[in-house]
């Protein structure tokens, strides 16, 4: 590939980051307005006609990794994995 292909790639990728930034943006509001009509209904689930819509609160349990560090850096330091990735960038 010569650099005039590579600058419509890098142009056309950098076009679709964009729309999907947009679309993102625009789903999250979407979906703000469900939960508005859900938190004035006092509702946790709404149905439609071929959508079901739930917001509920869910437990779950995290460790705390720093916290453990903190009180125990020695097993920490012994049992902490290094790993090496690749990570794609295009400014």
């Amino acid at each position: 590939m010569n650099i005039q292909d590579l600058n419509k790639i890098a142009h056309d990728l950098k076009s679709v980051k964009l729309m999907i930034e947009e679309l993102q943006a625009e789903a999250e509001a979407l979906t703000d307005q469900l939960k508005s009509a859900m938190i004035e209904s006092g509702e946790e689930v709404l149905i439609g006609d071929d959508w079901k819509a739930s917001w509920k609160n869910v437990n779950s349990s995290r460790f705390d990794s720093k916290a453990f560090k903190a009180e125990h850096a020695d097993l920490y330091e012994a049992f902490t994995k290094k790993v090496t990735t690749t990570r794609f960038l295009l400014n």
